[in-house]
């Protein structure tokens, strides 16, 4: 693609965050508005113009399967070379090569899991611990280290961020755990992976040779969710910059959800007063969910307060209209869980595949209720959080054959070919009845030949605007190889970039962040989980309806909200729904779905005697509006005061005053036409 047609294949706002080539950049990008399409075409537009040579940049994100995801992207634009990685990635690959240079010998060991040493460094404290406890503050040194607080300052920096006391342990006694964590780790002669970060960050600091070499490599860097950066990756990142402004972030503040690892938002809402000159785009068009759900999205999010909420994004639908958002209350969790199950089963005989629905909760311990229910109902599902899909010993050894298999069946086409090799590891055409370990494996062999019917089927990277879909009438390229998918699965097994695996998902919701389905059931929707308890101060409880937020987004066309009255069936029934719902649930105390009309979404709930039609007809007229002004719906009239007008029917300017959110500058510009809506509609 020329640098021309790759802004042509985006929409106003993303190609303006394209076109931006240089830094400094913020991009504020609310969920499902193709974020990851405009900063890959970015890149790819910076080196389509010669502004930047692929090896210049370094672009990171938070999550393996993103970066991943990132460099598949920028391959099939045609850009080879531009390093995408994680932050821990980047940073011990540039650690492991300076390491012999700056110390001398091999680099330490990497630390995979703390828990045994903060258990040694506690046993020698005299503490005594469990498991549960050794947990805990492991995850509360984890936080001092990645927001850069040492042991001597840990008992400030705690009480100043009111952060409460660890598995019952005094803020002195954390902080003497710190030192001798750090002591134990010294001892070993281990590293762990927050040592990746500062170690080379003090490297580049120090040694001005050494920065000198990284900042002579990398000139261009992009930051994906940069919301969720981390004190320790900030100050990385400010190393490798080395006080140049060729950046470009993207983030929403309304997606912050890991405040409690030390990830803040802090860096991406001050990006422009730390960069006066930064250019500041916002994506608001959501092409990833219908209406509906957008609608439901924004009210969900426009309850938060604070700066946060004051930078955040409302989101503006781009799909069709979908079906109605579904709300029930069951009598306990048993029924909640079969009656999920059973609509789940609806869904997938009327053509829903499995992989594309997912069952969300705010606890991992909510999933066994959901499981058994799954698997009673004969559907199958996966947990995530589990093995790793490359790790699987049936995953290891298909990729064996398939290797193999890559040098003697050239002549096969690559589909047929993988289902004879892996027809030898067990997999069949039709998947086995019964449940367990038989079915697992069938489901990660499955999941391989879906991958190559995929990747046999893919055509050239030319898209449209709304959205991340390629656009067939481009040439065809050579048909896909046994070679071209073994590839696949070593740049995939690099990045850990799972293939889906058909069956239903069941994730908390921290897991899901990222992740999207045609399907979502958001399910546990009881004060006490959502927020869940420990939510004790505002902060946290505004963090916690960000990640109901975050779970409402992830859903492409149905979404359906549920709790439960009482945990076990026949108990009290005393569980009420979430605060966070106020006003959204409809007031009847059985199952109900919201009513919809045409393509504008969710009916808010109103008082009085309502039009619907009206309501749709003024939506339409503001929909036109913001096409002819070039700006977001909202800007025009926002949904509550279009649900007044709808309500109230003004016959004039006066009645139309009497409305919250029309002030007299835009009763002079849209008074007239929405008084002569309003008029026809009598």
């Amino acid at each position: 693609m020329s640098a021309d047609q790759l802004l042509e294949a985006l929409d106003p706002d993303q190609r303006e965050v394209a076109s931006a080539v240089t830094g400094p950049v913020c991009v504020l990008a609310g969920a499902g508005t193709g974020k990851t399409r405009a900063i890959t075409h970015r890149i790819a537009y910076g080196v389509r113009t010669g502004t930047y040579a692929p090896t210049s940049v370094l672009a990171v994100t938070f999550t393996a399967r993103a970066a991943g995801e990132m460099r598949t992207r920028l391959r099939e634009l045609g850009v080879g070379g531009v390093q995408a990685r994680t932050f821990h990635a980047a940073a011990l690959r540039q650690l492991s090569f300076f390491w012999p240079q700056v110390v001398g010998g091999a680099p330490p060991r990497i630390l995979e899991h703390k828990a045994p040493v903060v258990a040694q460094a506690a046993t020698g404290l005299g503490l005594g611990v469990d498991r549960l406890s050794v947990r805990d503050l492991s995850s509360e040194i984890e936080w001092s280290k990645v927001s850069l607080v040492s042991a001597d300052d840990y008992v400030r920096a705690a009480s100043a961020t009111g952060r409460p006391a660890p598995a019952g342990y005094d803020r002195a006694t954390v902080a003497r755990l710190i030192a001798a964590y750090e002591e134990a780790k010294d001892a070993r002669g281990v590293i762990d992976f927050e040592d990746v970060l500062t170690m080379l960050g003090h490297m580049i600091e120090s040694r001005r040779d050494i920065a000198e070499t990284v900042r002579g490599q990398y000139r261009h860097f992009v930051v994906d969710e940069y919301q969720d950066v981390s004190p320790a990756q900030q100050y990385l990142l400010d190393q490798w910059l080395g006080g140049r402004h060729e950046l470009c972030v993207v983030g929403d503040p309304s997606q912050t959800i890991y405040s409690f690892t030390g990830a803040t938002p802090h860096h991406l809402l001050t990006f422009a007063e730390r960069h006066p000159d930064a250019r500041v785009v916002r994506l608001v068009r959501d092409y990833r969910s219908t209406p509906q759900v957008v609608d439901l999205a924004n009210r969900v999010i426009a309850a938060a307060s604070g700066r946060r909420r004051s930078a955040g994004l409302e989101l503006v639908a781009q799909r069709p209209s979908g079906p109605p958002v579904g709300y029930t209350v069951y009598d306990d969790d048993d029924a909640e869980a079969a009656g999920v199950a059973a609509r789940i089963g609806r869904l997938v005989a009327a053509g829903t595949p499995a992989r594309e629905i997912a069952v969300l909760y705010r606890t991992n311990a909510q999933s066994e209720a959901f499981e058994q229910a799954l698997a009673d109902a004969g559907i199958g599902y996966l947990v995530r959080g589990g093995e790793r899909f490359f790790a699987r010993k049936e995953v290891r050894d298909a990729i064996v054959l398939l290797r193999g298999a890559a040098r003697s069946m050239a002549d096969v086409p690559m589909p047929q070919a993988v289902r004879d090799v892996l027809a030898s590891a067990g997999w069949s055409p039709e998947a086995p009845a019964a449940r367990g370990a038989l079915r697992e494996r069938w489901d990660s062999l499955q999941a391989l030949v879906t991958l190559a019917d995929d990747l046999a089927a893919r055509e050239p990277a030319t898209a449209t605007p709304a959205g991340d879909e390629p656009v067939s009438g481009a040439p065809a390229r050579g048909a896909a190889s046994l070679v071209d998918l073994v590839a696949e699965l070593d740049e995939r097994a690099s990045a850990q970039h799972a293939p889906a695996v058909e069956g239903v998902t069941l994730a908390s919701l921290h897991a899901a962040k990222g992740l999207e389905w045609d399907a979502v059931f958001l399910v546990g929707l009881s004060e006490g989980l959502m927020p869940i308890s420990l939510a004790e101060t505002d902060a946290a409880v505004a963090e916690e309806r960000r990640l109901l937020y975050v779970g409402v987004t992830r859903a492409r066309e149905h979404l359906e909200l549920s709790f439960a009255r009482s945990r076990a069936p026949g108990g009290r029934a005393s569980r009420k729904r979430s605060r966070f719902l106020d006003g959204l649930w409809p007031d009847s105390g059985g199952s109900r779905r919201t009513g919809t009309s045409g393509r504008g979404g969710a009916t808010p709930a109103l008082g009085g005697d309502h039009d619907p039609v009206l309501y749709e007809a003024l939506r339409e007229w503001r929909q036109q509006v913001a096409l002819e002004t070039d700006k977001p719906a909202y800007t025009v009239l926002v949904d509550a005061t279009l649900s007044g007008i709808a309500q109230l029917r003004p016959a004039s300017v006066r009645e139309l005053a009497r409305i919250p959110g029309i002030g007299p500058a835009k009763i002079d510009r849209f008074g007239p036409a929405l008084l002569a809506i309003v008029a026809a509609h009598r």
